[in-house]
């Protein structure tokens, strides 16, 4: 689920990433930070662009009620 990554990604890295640069993170390094979460059986293959820009917006979300 976006949201539940989202949220793992706002506790793994907290205020060090603010709204723009939730945006500028590169696809490449955000894949890597998601397969390393604890509880992420997902693959490198099944992360679309859809589903990273997905990941992202919640990300920005779980930011924006956290500040």
């Amino acid at each position: 689920d976006h949201e539940d990554i989202a949220m793992a990604l706002y506790e793994k890295f907290g205020s060090e990433f603010n709204e723009a640069k939730i945006y500028r993170i590169r696809f490449t390094d955000l894949i890597d930070w998601v397969l390393s979460l604890n509880n992420f059986d997902g693959t490198r293959e099944q992360a679309t662009e859809g589903h990273l820009e997905q990941i992202q917006a919640k990300w920005v979300y779980e930011w924006r009620d956290n500040k």
